[in-house]
């Protein structure tokens, strides 16, 4: 198979990129065995395993641990509180100084969301979370939005941040077969990302162009003005060196983020994939399920990876951008780009994971997928399916992700039914992490304010302890 992209299937696969929802949706492959409103097909019996109604998924923690999670779920659970987060921490911290917010943050929200800082405070913490049959999936944060960007001296930092991530995913043995997550942002300039998706509407950025770059040939990419260019080729040299450093030892989960950039960071993930997939999925692209083109986005994916024979690595997950992406539509008098009811999104993701889950059982060592939601009825749907199609619990193709902190009833009811489950780990300084906690709380208040089942069971089980040390008996 030729490893050229020619150039009427790049055409294709750009297209259907930019054109959103009047993407087509054909796609020769079985249609999936579930479809929507939440129909699960399959043996009942295998459901019955995974409730996630039991407390006891709780009883590893510390009553303090107990506490701590109740109170920052608490306070998440206020909208008003959520979204002004940002500003609320800058106040205490002008008004408590450095140490003094430190010493605040550090026991509490930072210590429910993050590994730590040092390697030594993320060995510890990791070494429990594996104790417990949880894998970690480490994440630098890293933060840069449009209007934020710096110099390639702050780029070169990220570099190393990520190189480092790598190194400590691969070298501890509390990892098995590791993961990390990376933003293609942290790397390239937001801007340059923009442009190149709205170059990418007449351009033809062919997937080997990028390659024979990321392999350090001077490349001149049309469209892009000499400073750009430079900085492109140096961005993509910069990808290239964590690819490098990861093949056969960590997998690498490229980060989705707005869709006036997602085009560019999948043309470049995909470019990536060519290069470092062919024998394993080292290389992973993420899919907004909240997104109506997602689907189409994930079949165009998965003709290019069979048309350059190389593995296809999905993280499926929701999406966390809702109200910024609708508000930008507004204004600027685009298409809603995002589903109009949950039930359409849950429509989405289930087809979605069903199309991957039915080419697994087909063939697992070409994909992979890391079913990244806190959502019960997809990951008892997931599991149902699995059993269904034969797909091993932890084979390797087939694995879920959830937030550090968040969601452990669901984490660990899984790894206890053997299944592999991954936690997305934020570590650093509290200086560091608090803009990356800030936009995660943010993005995720949905979820944060609908897990009043997890604060239930945490009552529960801290009702269990007391109980048990006023009368000794559980």
């Amino acid at each position: 198979m030729s490893t050229l992209l020619r150039p009427p299937l790049l055409h294709h696969f750009l297209s259907v990129r930019l054109r959103g929802t009047a993407a087509p949706r054909t796609w020769p492959v079985e249609p999936p065995a579930a479809t929507c409103r939440g129909h699960d097909p399959g043996d009942p019996a295998q459901a019955a395993l995974l409730t996630f109604e039991d407390p006891q998924a709780f009883r590893v923690k510390s009553v303090w641990e107990l506490v701590r999670a109740l109170s920052v779920f608490r306070f998440c659970s206020y909208p008003l509180l959520v979204k002004h987060c940002g500003k609320l921490m800058s106040v205490a911290r002008a008004m408590l100084g450095r140490r003094g917010f430190s010493f605040f943050v550090r026991p509490t929200v930072y210590a429910q969301f993050v590994a730590g800082e040092t390697e030594s405070e993320i060995s510890t913490s990791m070494e429990k979370m594996s104790s417990l049959g949880l894998r970690p999936m480490l994440a630098v944060p890293i933060e840069e939005d449009l209007g934020e960007s710096t110099g390639e001296h702050r780029y070169d930092n990220n570099l190393a941040s990520m190189l480092e991530c790598v190194r400590i995913s691969h070298s501890s043995t509390w990892s098995k077969d590791p993961m990390m997550q990376l933003k293609i942002t942290a790397l390239i300039r937001p801007e340059l990302c923009v442009k190149l998706t709205s170059l990418m509407k007449e351009e033809h950025y062919d997937l080997d162009l990028l390659v024979r770059a990321m392999n350090g040939e001077p490349i001149s990419f049309p469209g892009l003005l000499e400073s750009e260019n430079t900085h492109f080729l140096l961005g993509l040299r910069r990808l290239d060196k964590i690819a490098q450093a990861s093949v056969n030892k960590v997998r690498v989960l490229v980060d989705a983020e707005y869709t006036y950039m997602n085009p560019a960071l999948s043309l470049i993930t995909m470019a990536m994939m060519k290069k470092f997939n062919q024998e394993s999925s080292w290389i992973w692209n993420t899919y907004q399920c909240y997104l109506k083109d997602s689907r189409s986005l994930l079949l165009e994916d998965i003709r290019l990876s069979q048309e350059h024979s190389f593995c296809l690595g999905v993280k499926l997950v929701r999406g966390a951008y809702m109200d910024k992406e609708r508000k930008l539509a507004n204004q600027e008098g685009w298409t809603d780009p995002v589903h109009q009811s949950w039930e359409d999104t849950n429509c989405s993701y289930n087809g979605s994971l069903d199309i991957l889950l039915n080419l697994i059982s087909q063939n697992p060592g070409r994909y992979q997928i890391i079913v990244a939601t806190h959502n019960e009825n997809s990951v008892r749907h997931t599991a149902i399916r699995m059993g269904v199609l034969g797909i091993q619990r932890d084979g390797g193709s087939v694995c879920f992700g959830q937030l550090l902190g968040m969601c452990d009833h669901v984490s660990l009811t899984l790894a206890q039914q053997g299944f592999a489950v991954y936690k997305s780990v934020p570590y650093g300084s509290v200086d560091d992490t608090l803009p990356y906690l800030v936009r995660r709380a943010q993005e995720n208040r949905t979820v944060l304010q609908g897990i009043r089942k997890e604060r239930d069971l945490l009552r529960q089980e801290l009702r269990r302890r007391i109980r048990h040390r006023l009368t000794g008996h559980s």
